[in-house]
């Protein structure tokens, strides 16, 4: 198993970040995606749980929804990203998966590419233990630490009777799905509409930007003509529809509060109506 740089830093970041917040003694997790090789998983990107996870002090259930438009969005980039594993947090020292993470995860991998599937248990010292440094440390093959936090990786197939530790080594590369996390609570409040209208119509495009600073998801829709799109702009408040014509543009005027794919067909009949 192979991890990029910055697929590790998001782990130890964000499980550090997590663990001073106000729901620090839940459990938190990650979707993992990369490309699954023929000796080796490489690990690209990671989804997180979001906000609107089930999540308490033995269990987290992640927001599907939004991690179902978020690698829509990610495999945008590479086609050949796919769904490897899961990571997940435990509050005590138990550093291996539970008894009932296996009775789930045996059952999830058949529909994994290859029916095996990668998993992160991530658990944390006493900070009396550790010495404070800004170097990560690989004490064992299987494992990854930084200051408090500690990774145990291991593999599972359907028929396996156990996890197995599965050796780890890093390389240079990004976190392909870092930039959605500045639109993350966008795509969680839009993530059903939205992914559904991606299976609607063939092609739409999503793409991160900003307005004035200000995060932007912008959902893309080509049209039939050349040059004829609909481009649908979605901040934490506002939904902004613009119909662009080669070089011509308008903006439409839609009531407060439609629906992000409701709009597009509001905007759409409108065009339509016009001489």
């Amino acid at each position: 198993m192979v991890l990029t740089d910055e697929v590790s830093r998001t782990l130890f970041a964000e499980y550090a970040a997590h663990r001073k917040s106000d729901r620090g003694r839940e459990e938190i997790g990650w979707v993992l995606l990369g490309v699954r090789e023929a000796d080796r998983a490489v690990v690209l990107a990671t989804l997180p749980a979001g906000a609107e996870r089930d999540a308490g002090e033995a269990h987290v259930r992640f927001n599907s929804e939004a991690q179902a438009l978020a690698s829509r969005i990610v495999r945008q980039s590479d086609r050949r990203l796919t769904l490897l594993g899961i990571v997940h947090t435990h509050p005590g020292r138990m550093r291996w998966p539970s008894s009932g993470d296996y009775e789930g995860d045996r059952r999830w991998v058949s529909n994994l590419r290859g029916g095996e599937g990668v998993f992160g248990i991530g658990t944390f010292e006493s900070p009396n233990r550790t010495e404070p440094t800004t170097v990560g440390g690989h004490p064992r093959e299987h494992i990854l630490t930084f200051e408090d936090l500690r990774f145990d990786w291991y593999t599972l197939a359907g028929d396996d009777k156990r996890y197995r530790p599965v050796p780890l080594e890093l390389t240079l590369g990004p976190d392909l799905a870092m930039p959605l996390r500045a639109v993350w609570p966008i795509v969680e409040t839009h993530a059903a509409r939205l992914d559904r209208l991606a299976r609607l119509i063939a092609k739409v495009r999503f793409e991160i930007s900003e307005n004035a600073g200000v995060p932007v998801l912008v959902v893309t829709v080509l049209l039939g003509e050349p040059g004829h799109q609909v481009r649908v702009l979605l901040e934490r408040k506002t939904v902004r529809y613009v119909y662009e014509a080669g070089d011509a543009a308008f903006q439409a005027d839609l009531p407060a509060g439609t629906a992000p794919d409701q709009g597009l067909f509001l905007l759409l009949a409108e065009v339509v109506a016009r001489p």
